[in-house]
C-alpha cells in the first residue's frame, strides 16, 4: 500500500519524532509499502529509498527574538497557516501544529487520491477530522501533552511564568477537541493510551498499542570507544520540568564529594540563562557537566559507549528512547518508573522514585561500587531489547491496524 506518513517536525537529532518516522518509514518499506514522509521542518534524515515530501513553514524558532517581528511579509496577510504561524510565535504561542494542518491540507487536496493510508504522527490538527473522511486515517499519540503542561506549571516559580507556560500549550485546546473524534489512534505504551483516555476522553475501543522499536543494528556498544570512567550520561531536553533534570544536577553535588572523577554528559541543550544554566552555575557544577546537542546517531552511539552508567531521572515518559537505546548499547540503566518507561525497562535497570535526589544519588554510588551489578545490567539490558523492541515487529503490527483502518473505511 502507498501510505503518507505526516509529521509536523522531524528533528533528526534531539526529541523522539524524528527517530520514530526514521525507523517506521524504512520497516513499512522494508515489508513491500512506499512510504512517503510528508513533513515540516526540522526534517528528518531517512533512509535513502524513503520518499521526503517538504512541507516548508516559516520556521520562526530558529531566529532570534528580535528578528521574528520584522518577519513579517504583506503575503502573510492572504495566507492564513503564515499569518498565523507569524502571530502565534510573536505572543508566545506554538502554532506550529496547526499551521502544518493547513498547509499538509492544501497538499493533500492535490495528491490524496493517491494515498491508500495517511498515518499522522501527532499534530492532531483540526484537518485531520475532514481527511478521515476522503482517506483511511491512522494517528499516533505518543502521550498527552496535557502531562508535560502540567508539569511545567507545578514547576512555575511565578504567575508570568504560568501565564506564558499556558499560552505556549495552547494549541492543546485544538488536540482535546480533536483526539475524541478520530476513529483510530494508536499509542506507545499501556501507560500512555491510559492517559489518552484520562487526559483526551478517547473512547478506549479506537487505540490499540504498538511498542516502538530500537535501531540495535546502531545503537550497540562501539568497542573501539574508550570508555571513560564513572562518566554518567543522560539525555534531556534540559529546561523541560517533565525530564526530571534538575533533580540529577542536584545529586551530582554529593555524587562528586564521593566520587571526584565523576561527570555529567547531557545530550541536550541547556537555554542560556534558563532555569537549568542558572542551577548549574548555583551549585558550581560547570566543570562536571557538560550538553551536546545537534549530534549524528553515531556521535550519540559514541557517547553512550564512552559512558559508565546512564541515569534517565524522567518525571513522564510516553515510551522512553533514551533509555531503551542506552540499554542496546550495554550501559547499566539508572531509571524511574515515569510513564511507559517501566514498559520500556522491564526490571533490566536500578530503579528509583521519581523527583528525588537522594534517590539518584543512593543508586549512583551502590552501582559504581559494584562491578558485578553493572556487568549484569549491562547483558540483561542489551539481551530485553533483541527481545521486546524490533522496528520490524512494530511495522507488522501497523500492517495489520493499516489494513483493518482500510477495511473498516470501505465498509
Amino acid at each position: 500500500m502507498k501510505i503518507g506518513l505526516l509529521s509536523y517536525r522531524s528533528n533528526p537529532f534531539s526529541g523522539g519524532q524524528g527517530i520514530y518516522v526514521k525507523h517506521l518509514s524504512l520497516a513499512l518499506t522494508k515489508l513491500g509499502h512506499q512510504v512517503d514522509v510528508i513533513s515540516g521542518p526540522p526534517y528528518p534524515d531517512l533512509h535513502e529509498d524513503i520518499n521526503l515530501i517538504k512541507i516548508p513553514s516559516l520556521n520562526l524558532f530558529e531566529l532570534e527574538d528580535n528578528l521574528r517581528l520584522r518577519s513579517f511579509r504583506p503575503s502573510f496577510l492572504f495566507n492564513l497557516a503564515d499569518f498565523r504561524e507569524w502571530l502565534g510565535v510573536l505572543s508566545g504561542s506554538f502554532p506550529e501544529p496547526y499551521a502544518f494542518g493547513k498547509r499538509v491540507n492544501i497538499y493533500l487536496d492535490k495528491t490524496s487520491t493517491d494515498y491508500d493510508l495517511i498515518h499522522d504522527n501527532q499534530s492532531l490538527c483540526h484537518e485531520l477530522i475532514n481527511i478521515q473522511k476522503e482517506i483511511p486515517l491512522v494517528t499516533t499519540i505518543h502521550h498527552p501533552i496535557t502531562r508535560d503542561r502540567r508539569l511545567a506549571l507545578e514547576a512555575a516559580a511565578t504567575w508570568k511564568e504560568r501565564l506564558s507556560i499556558n499560552r505556549w500549550h495552547s494549541f492543546l485546546r485544538m488536540q482535546k477537541k480533536v483526539a475524541p473524534q478520530l476513529n483510530r489512534i494508536v499509542c506507545p505504551s499501556n501507560q500512555s493510551k491510559a492517559d489518552v483516555i484520562e487526559e483526551l476522553k478517547v473512547n478506549e475501543e479506537n487505540i490499540d498499542v504498538v511498542l516502538n522499536g530500537i535501531d540495535l543494528d546502531s545503537f550497540t556498544r562501539d568497542e573501539r570507544v574508550e570508555q571513560k570512567p564513572y562518566r554518567i550520561i543522560t539525555t534531556a531536553s534540559a529546561d523541560v520540568p517533565l525530564k526530571g533534570l534538575k533533580f540529577l544536577i542536584e545529586a551530582m553535588t554529593e555524587i562528586i564529594e564521593e566520587i571526584p572523577e565523576a561527570h555529567l554528559m547531557v545530550l541536550g541543550r541547556a537555554k542560556e540563562k534558563g532555569d537549568i544554566a542558572k542551577l548549574i552555575s548555583r551549585l558550581n557544577l560547570e566543570e562536571k557537566i557538560s550538553f551536546r546537542s545537534g549530534l549524528s546517531q553515531s556521535e550519540v552511539v559514541s557517547l553512550y559507549s564512552s559512558s559508565h552508567i546512564c541515569v534517565i531521572p524522567s518525571l513522564y515518559e510516553g515510551f522512553g528512547f533514551g533509555a531503551g537505546e542506552a540499554m542496546a548499547c550495554g550501559l547499566p540503566l539508572i531509571s524511574t518508573q515515569s510513564g511507559g518507561l517501566k514498559e520500556v525497562i522491564g526490571q533490566e535497570a536500578v530503579i528509583i522514585e521519581a523527583a528525588s535526589s537522594e534517590a539518584i544519588i543512593k543508586a549512583v554510588k551502590d552501582l559504581f561500587s559494584n562491578k558485578e551489578k553493572q556487568l549484569a545490567l549491562s547483558r540483561a539490558g542489551r539481551k530485553r531489547m533483541e527481545k521486546e523492541f524490533n522496528w520490524m515487529k512494530a511495522a507488522e503490527a501497523y500492517e495489520k491496524i493499516y489494513s483493518k483502518t482500510i477495511k473498516e473505511f470501505h465498509n
